[in-house]
């Protein structure tokens, strides 16, 4: 069996990442259109860098939670067979242990150099514009993908998606695309569809099954399920 699991903010928030946006719009108090585009970057270099500098500093104090442990474990069992895709950009899949792992919308700990397109591990922070690992140049930005710009390894999911027989979505708004298309593409190649969501999303009606609650119990009761425990 071939199974993708799309990850969202929903199954970080459970071990204390702070979600995407508050109900005012706003991004842990910033506008999103100031620290999440690249016409707010390129206005105010300094306060995007500082913006991320913290969020990066901020993964020293999270854990993975039993969402992430789960689908560490559910990987050991499947190996290649399972692809988990993230929309987020913190390491707790990574940390949990998984290697499978697609970060769609970047990583914190990676920087992007804008003058030779590298992306180098980065665990420090991007203020005072050190210069990049690999050409030199003081041209290092956050890896994050923001609004307005193309999502990586689109082409590698949609493969993906297309060709498996179960698609689970873990705590995502369903508001948000390309990935909220997903299990649209994942339905109309014959696989089966499933939400674990902390409340029913933007985009439940399109699944074949729904189930509400935190990600730190559905996650583990799903795998087991799966894994025949």
């Amino acid at each position: 069996m071939r199974v993708v699991v799309l990850t969202g903010a929903g199954i970080s928030a459970e071990s204390g990442v702070r979600t995407f946006r508050d109900d005012g719009g706003l991004w842990e108090g910033h506008d999103v259109n100031a620290v999440a585009t690249p016409e707010g970057f390129a206005r105010d270099r300094e306060l995007v860098q500082r913006f991320y500098d913290a969020r990066r500093r901020s993964l020293a104090h999270v854990e993975p939670n039993p969402a992430h442990l789960a689908l560490a474990r559910l990987e050991e069992e499947l190996g290649e067979d399972l692809l988990v895709v993230t929309q987020n950009v913190d390491d707790l899949h990574e940390r949990a242990g998984s290697r499978r792992v697609v970060h769609m919308h970047g990583e914190l700990l990676r920087a992007a150099c804008e003058a030779c397109g590298s992306r180098p591990r980065w665990e420090e922070d991007l203020l005072p514009s050190p210069p990049c690992p690999v050409c030199g140049a003081r041209a290092l930005r956050p890896d994050v993908v923001w609004f307005g710009e193309v999502p990586y390894e689109l082409d590698r999911i949609g493969r993906a998606v297309s060709g498996c027989d179960l698609f689970v979505s873990v705590g995502t708004s369903g508001s948000v695309y390309p990935a909220a298309g997903y299990v649209s593409l994942a339905a109309s190649s014959g696989a089966h569809t499933l939400e674990l969501n902390l409340e029913p999303s933007e985009g439940s009606r399109f699944f074949d099954e729904v189930r509400t609650g935190p990600a730190g119990r559905l996650v583990p009761e799903w795998v087991e399920e799966l894994l025949g425990g």
